[in-house]
């Protein structure tokens, strides 16, 4: 089984080694960075040290609820530095998908304003964000719902306002093969501010793939379509290049499909009991998905930095 490096165990020597080997660094967001509207302590003093020491720092996270230019007012607020040129989510990411296509029929979204925000970007029409809610016997819905032709994809994400007219409509535009059917991420569940769950994306996604016997494309972490983007767009050397993250099905994951170093922090979904049956267990290493180091936030880095 592959073995995963304690941040905190390295020597002086083998720490050195190992910033020095890096140029580029690629972090998740919620879960590392903060929780929802809290930092997440020693965080953004992390962040600034990796720039200062002349690495280059990217925001790459699978939320959609948020445009670029709205997640450069949030890392404003929780003191971290940021253009939009370093942030790419997965609401950014669907615009993309539809533009690299030359769409040119309307979008039905269910999600949040995130999304519609990055599509009229670009041009594209849309509708279905907000609440739509059942009124009256549902068969009675089913039965005066008139689709609208010109939909050419449906758009997933998280949507507080999920409701049963909204799976109708998605699953009835998904009849036609023809449409696309765009998840904007995997991630079932989010880093909870608390000890309750908190269910993500991929949740939606799953029924609508049920309901409509259609496997969604996936744009997010680990995807292929997130990876070439962002290797493309910032000419990255996977070789010199960390990914950063708390969830091993997505963030690491996403590392080690495109040979990054990758760094896991215990700050969000993971947590040391996940860390503890990895080691334990005897299942074969390419079946696991092991990170190259852990840490229990990513202020241990600063740490190891200033002790260096």
């Amino acid at each position: 089984m592959a073995t995963k490096r304690y941040i905190l165990s390295l020597s002086s020597a083998e720490f050195k080694n190992f910033i020095d080997s890096i140029d580029v660094v690629l972090s998740d967001c919620d879960g590392v960075l903060w929780k929802e509207t809290q930092v997440i302590k020693n965080s953004p003093e992390t962040v600034n040290k990796f720039k200062e020491l002349g690495k280059k720092f990217f925001y790459i996270t699978n939320s959609n609820t948020k445009t670029r230019s709205e997640f450069v007012d949030k890392c404003k607020n929780l003191k971290y530095d940021a253009t939009i040129d370093e942030i790419v989510c997965s609401s950014f990411l669907a615009a993309m998908y539809l533009k690299e296509k030359r769409f040119n029929k309307k979008a039905y979204v269910v999600g949040s304003d995130g999304i519609t925000k990055e599509l009229e970007a670009e041009g594209i029409k849309h509708f279905g964000v907000g609440p739509d809610v059942t009124e009256g016997d549902e068969v009675e819905m089913i039965e005066n719902f008139k689709p609208d032709p010109e939909v050419g994809a449906v758009i997933v994400g998280f949507d507080k306002h999920f409701s049963f007219p909204k799976l109708v409509k998605a699953a009835t535009y998904l009849q036609d093969p023809n449409v696309h059917f765009i998840g904007t991420n995997c991630d079932v569940e989010r880093p909870s501010p608390n000890t309750n769950k908190f269910p993500g994306t991929g949740c939606f996604i799953k029924i609508i793939e049920m309901a409509s016997n259609r496997s969604a494309v996936m744009l997010g972490k680990p995807e292929s379509f997130l990876s070439e983007y962002i290797i493309k767009k910032y000419g990255l050397n996977p070789q010199r290049t960390l990914m950063i993250g708390d969830n091993c099905n997505t963030d690491i994951l996403l590392g080690k499909r495109c040979g990054f170093k990758t760094l896991l922090v215990l700050t969000g979904i993971t947590t040391q009991n996940d860390v503890d049956a990895m080691s334990a267990s005897t299942t074969s290493s390419k079946d696991l998905i092991i990170p190259d180091y852990y840490a229990n936030e990513l202020g241990d880095v600063l740490k190891m930095i200033a002790s260096s």
